[in-house]
């Protein structure tokens, strides 16, 4: 099987660190990766993708940014634009996704599973403006700013 994984939005702390978990827990589980470039841009068009072999994550967790860039492209904006995107995955051989990201990112990851896609969304906000998370890459969510932030466990 292969995975995809990409970042999407703004940047980060810890997008590197997020690519290398995933990555590493794929190859563990017998899968290959592939490195979606620059977000949902490079799910359209012909695609952006690379090759992820465990080498490409090694020495990853110190680099700021994200290896894989990121955008802010919105495949939801575009006419067709989820069919589109999963259409060129599986036309690339893509049997799901880790898709890292915010609001924006993430409302796209769900129409996809809507769709019948398998995706996987990891939270990351730099804006504070996602719901039903506890901790996000970026920041704490607006449920750590309560007066009793959960305990680390």
């Amino acid at each position: 099987m292969r995975i995809g994984i990409l970042t999407g939005g703004g940047d980060a702390p810890g997008l590197n660190a997020a690519i290398r978990a995933a990555a590493r827990r794929a190859y563990q589980l017998g899968f290959q990766v592939t490195g979606i470039k620059n977000g949902w841009a490079g799910c359209l068009g012909r695609g952006d993708f690379e090759d992820l072999p465990p080498a490409a994550v090694r020495g990853i967790l110190p680099l700021g940014g994200t290896i894989l860039g990121t955008s802010r492209t919105n495949p939801l904006k575009e006419k067709d634009g989820i069919a589109k995107v999963v259409d060129l995955l599986r036309g690339n051989g893509i049997e799901g996704l880790v898709a890292i990201g915010g609001d924006d990112t993430l409302s796209v990851a769900a129409a996809m599973s809507e769709a019948g896609y398998p995706v996987v969304g990891v939270p990351k906000t730099i804006d504070n403006d996602l719901s039903s998370t506890e901790f996000c890459i970026g920041r704490p969510s607006t449920a750590c700013t309560s007066p009793h932030p959960p305990t680390p466990g």
